[in-house]
């Protein structure tokens, strides 16, 4: 019985990720068409940004967001980026803080590389510093919020003026997002995620009231 529910709830979580990463790809075209006019307006380079990300049960993928950077990143420069970083563009500034650059990620939600909801996928590098705490983490698909998304919506201002933006990250919000992570996948439901969904719009509402 145990095990019946829950295949019916991956089966559910799947089938939810397949109609809304549709509509969402749909719906929002004409503003992903605005932001890849204003992505090559204002700064040479490629409309989106790419990065290989650790997915379900450790299979690499490549992460699809735009652009927000003037330059693309390479294996000698920091994972993480701090709201400070002089590489941010003027648009990748207000795609950054209105969340609006992770809108391409629908698309490796409809792939089945991703899950609307989930655990944030991580590069190799971090994963490898906590094997055993990804082990649970990568049980399930990564996703584009959970509850780590909303509880670090700020977590760009937090890095702002670090000497070594990638060492707090790995030494004090990495640890922190893992274990907010790994008690989701203890309690994933359904109605967890709806939840995760409806706090994920109103933090980044009052994330953006809270900048202006």
């Amino acid at each position: 019985m145990r095990d019946d529910l829950a295949l019916m709830s991956k089966i559910l979580k799947r089938a939810f990720d397949l109609v809304a990463s549709l509509c969402a790809l749909i719906l929002l075209s004409p503003l992903m068409v605005f932001c890849a006019i204003a992505i090559r307006l204002d700064s040479a380079g490629p409309i989106f940004f790419k990065q290989e990300r650790v997915g379900h049960f450790g299979k690499r993928f490549h992460i699809l967001k735009f652009r927000t950077m003037t330059q693309q990143q390479d294996p000698s420069t920091a994972q993480v980026t701090g709201g400070d970083d002089k590489r941010i563009t003027r648009i990748g500034r207000i795609l950054r803080r209105t969340k609006i650059d992770e809108i391409p990620q629908f698309w490796n939600v409809l792939k089945g590389e991703m899950s609307v909801v989930g655990p944030r996928p991580e590069v190799a590098k971090f994963v490898a510093l906590f094997p055993q705490d990804f082990g649970e983490v990568l049980s399930v698909r990564p996703g584009i919020t959970d509850l780590a998304s909303i509880c670090f919506v700020d977590e760009e201002a937090r890095l702002r003026g670090a000497a070594d933006v990638e060492r707090l990250y790995v030494e004090e919000i990495l640890p922190a997002k893992l274990k907010l992570q790994s008690e989701y996948v203890r309690g994933a439901s359904f109605m967890l995620d709806m939840k995760i969904i409806a706090l994920t719009l109103a933090a980044v509402a009052g994330y953006r009231r809270f900048r202006q």
